[in-house]
């Protein structure tokens, strides 16, 4: 049996499942080269050359939504399918995804989501599940948000089984709030928390929230925006478009304050379920989920329990996450397929035999006489990190390497860089917090090794991959350049520039190589690579 799955809205996607395991993931933006791109049809084009699809899924955060109607028409006039709605069902979407991929039996799902469905004039913000399989995620506790400023109130009650909690707020909001203050756009989080690292603790700060998952009414408002951009009231007026090496501090101690009081808030609510159900393996996804400093922090803090992190965490996801509910509902599937790779984005393409011979042996030589080298292999990763396959390395061991590299990229100079690290000799670079590997880059480890200063963030921190045989080519170049220069690790970054989607076929890398600082453009398949010579 086949499912097509469609996720509208921002960063929207089209997956295919077939016999409950991924056939074909496409984000829009991949094709359109738009970032966060909403109308997927240029993906639905390509998934409906897949004969014998049975089922559609409309991934759809509310009732009667235009675009929603637009896409179900489209998919019935192209193979007569009618679409079945997963109407105010998003954080189940999300919920889905990372159960099935975490390869527990029975767990806690805790989506932490900026906004979800809206239901009532409220927007889900946070949802704890209760998983088991095939289908059953009961919900323990909710908390929606809401911008109706008329009614700025805290209430807690219950909907039949379920704990419901609204504020103005939820905790990817007030996160958010710091990513207002910098002049980004609610989705750029991520800037935020590098630029976290460079804050200092200030007493003054009053506390955001009131008790767990309830934040403070009085101190955060919404913009009369499109999307309603959060904002911390007693900073309204201090929002800047740039964030410099003259002006940072200010912003920096605003965003150590929403990361260390989330994290703090979030660990508090999981250790509150965890010890009520006796239920100690947990996933975390939603787009908070994509936070590696607060899952590094869950993850050193509490050693008893077991933590899956969502790797495609965001709203892309969900196209998966829908696909996965709607088949395990229909056949009663019940076994267990954990996530094994991200890579399966699109349809392989046959390449073009061009370029210089090469080995691995020589792009690890090339690489420690600090060449950036570009990766493009296979299919490409289906999240937002790259992890080989769409990948730009260079050598951790360079102390300017971040600016080196962001002469690339032209990246926000306070934003780190990830490294990919033989799983094996991981621990002897990392605190592994008691884990032997981290394959997704999902999770920020202490660095333990002053050898790596191009990929060691301010805080002495760093979002790593553990490599393994799994990923050959990787995983040689990495042994290939451990043997070289004895060290097992390179800063591995996505192949796109500033702005751009990662890179989807053979021609945009070739083109970006070519009007880019990138000195070698390798494709492992073909054993070649395009090098400019200096």
């Amino acid at each position: 049996m086949r499912v097509l799955s469609v996720s509208p809205f921002h960063d929207s996607s089209v997956a295919v499942i077939e016999d409950g395991k991924i056939l074909y993931f496409s984000k829009e933006e991949r094709h359109n080269r738009i970032k966060r791109s909403k109308e997927p049809y240029k993906s639905l084009d390509y998934a409906m050359e897949f004969e014998n699809i049975e089922a559609s899924v409309i991934a759809s955060p509310s009732v009667g939504s235009p675009l929603c109607d637009k896409i179900a028409d489209y998919i019935e006039s192209k193979i007569g399918l009618k679409s079945h709605r997963l109407c105010h069902k998003h954080h189940l979407q999300h919920a889905s995804l990372a159960y099935f991929n975490s390869g527990f039996d029975e767990c806690l799902t805790f989506v932490i989501d900026r906004q979800g469905s809206e239901i009532n004039g409220r927007r889900e913000a946070e949802t704890i599940f209760h998983c088991k399989g095939p289908d059953i995620f009961d919900p323990l506790f909710k908390t929606y948000w809401r911008t109706d400023t008329a009614d700025q109130h805290e209430d807690v009650h219950t909907e039949g089984s379920i704990s419901i909690q609204l504020s103005n707020v939820g905790t990817t909001k007030i996160y958010e709030s710091a990513t207002t203050l910098i002049g980004q756009h609610g989705l750029e989080n991520g800037k935020t928390m590098g630029l976290s690292a460079y804050g200092k603790p200030n007493n003054e700060f009053q506390e955001f929230y009131n008790s767990d998952l309830i934040p403070s009414v009085n101190l955060f408002g919404h913009k009369d925006d499109e999307e309603k951009h959060t904002y911390y009231k007693p900073y309204k007026d201090k929002e800047t478009k740039e964030v410099t090496k003259d002006n940072f501090q200010f912003y920096a101690d605003y965003a150590y304050q929403v990361q260390k009081q989330t994290q703090e808030n979030i660990k508090e609510v999981i250790r509150d379920f965890v010890d009520f159900t006796q239920i100690k393996k947990v996933c975390i996804t939603g787009g908070y989920g994509l936070n590696v400093v607060t899952n590094g922090y869950l993850t050193k803090e509490m050693p008893d329990v077991e933590f899956y992190f969502e790797p495609l965490a965001d709203d892309s996801g969900n196209s998966i996450g829908g696909a996965m509910y709607h088949y395990r509902l229909v056949t009663g599937m019940n076994h267990v397929l954990p996530l094994e790779h991200t890579f399966f984005h699109h349809k392989k393409e046959t390449l073009k035999d061009v370029g210089t011979d090469i080995t691995n042996k020589d792009i690890a030589k090339l690489l420690s006489e600090q060449k950036i080298v570009a990766v493009f292999n296979g299919l490409a990763e289906g999240g937002p990190r790259a992890l080989g396959n769409r990948s730009i390395l260079f050598d951790a061991r360079n102390k300017d390497a971040k600016d080196i590299v962001n002469s690339v990229k032209n990246r926000e100079w306070y934003r780190p860089f990830a490294c990919s690290v033989l799983e094996e000799k991981a621990k002897d670079y990392f605190d592994m917090y008691h884990l032997k590997k981290s394959p997704f880059m999902t999770i920020s480890f202490s660095c333990i090794s002053n050898k790596i200063p191009g990929v060691t963030h301010v805080d002495n921190s760093c979002r790593i991959q553990t490599v393994n045989e799994d990923i050959p080519h990787l995983y040689d170049i990495l042994k290939e350049f451990d043997d070289i220069t004895d060290c097992p690790v390179l800063l591995n970054t996505s192949f796109n520039l500033a702005g751009d989607p990662l890179i989807e076929t053979q021609q945009e890398a070739i083109d970006t190589f070519n009007n880019s600082k990138i000195d070698v453009l390798y494709f492992p398949e073909l054993g070649k690579a395009l090098i400019k010579w200096s």
